[in-house]
């Protein structure tokens, strides 16, 4: 696959694709019960936040990319889940949203992923952490998290996408651009970067996802080919209550996909 310059995407942001498509917010609540803030500098001048549930060093640590309208202090209450379930969580933002410096952008929103990356290996390598490191996407942070798996994937364990739109297809053809000549080489060079993950990737979906629906889930499963890869759609749920529908089957997916994974890594030596 010929590399994918974030820089590829700003076709969207000159056709005006940030007024709709962004909603940030910046009522960060204050860490709380050890949880850690981080300011990452992503550009000269620019920094995004990031909260950090570390609660052992051994269990797997996700670098989770959170959706779009969310900060990382909405997931305070959520992470003790994770923690319940034996995962630490790295809850990254975007430009503008939370602690975030900047203005969003869909350039900015890919390119930013690769020094949040960065930041995310050196704190847990600084502070011993051990366990499996895995990228994971809601929504939105589907794309950040896509362009980590693709092309930062060294020590990562695997990719998780939960209610997420890989393709920007759909993106493009809003505004005009798919037929074009450069939005024409963005969507196939994009296909082409979602093709080349190597990493085990789970996808979650909601059954009656009406923001994101689960044919996009679909189109971002057949688009993959690695293996292993396993797309699993919670009943009766939605986009913004997934979690809180399908709990035990969300959580009990992931688990079982990371151990899984995890067993197969150490039985290839």
């Amino acid at each position: 696959m010929a590399y994918l310059d974030p820089a590829d995407y700003r076709i969207l942001d000159d056709a005006g694709a940030p007024a709709s498509m962004f909603f940030p917010r910046d009522d960060l609540w204050p860490a709380t019960n050890g949880a850690r803030d981080q300011l990452i500098e992503v550009a000269e001048g620019v920094t995004v936040g990031a909260r950090f549930f570390g609660s052992n060093p051994a269990w797997p640590t996700l670098l989770y990319f959170h959706g779009n309208g969310e900060i990382a202090s909405d997931y305070d209450d959520i992470s003790s889940i994770y923690e319940d379930r034996g995962l630490n969580l790295f809850v990254a933002e975007f430009r503008g949203y939370g602690a975030s410096g900047g203005t969003p952008t869909v350039e900015s929103l890919v390119a930013d992923a690769h020094p949040i990356a960065a930041a995310f290996h050196a704190l847990l390598d600084a502070e011993g952490y051990t366990g499996a490191r895995w990228i994971m996407g809601r929504s939105m942070g589907a794309q950040p998290a896509l362009e980590v798996a693709a092309q930062a994937a060294d020590r990562f364990s695997g990719l998780i996408i939960e209610s997420g739109a890989g393709n920007v297809r759909r993106s493009l053809e809003r505004y005009g651009l798919l037929d074009t000549e450069r939005g024409g080489l963005l969507a196939k060079a994009h296909d082409e970067k979602i093709a080349s993950i190597s990493l085990p990737t789970l996808i979650i979906h909601g059954q009656y996802d009406d923001l994101v629906p689960v044919s996009r889930a679909h189109e971002l499963f057949e688009l993959m080919t690695v293996e292993p890869r396993q797309l699993v759609t919670v009943p009766d749920a939605g986009h913004n209550d997934l979690l809180w529908v399908g709990e035990r089957l969300y959580f009990d997916s992931i688990v079982a996909f990371v151990e899984a994974a995890e067993t197969a890594r150490l039985a290839e030596g």
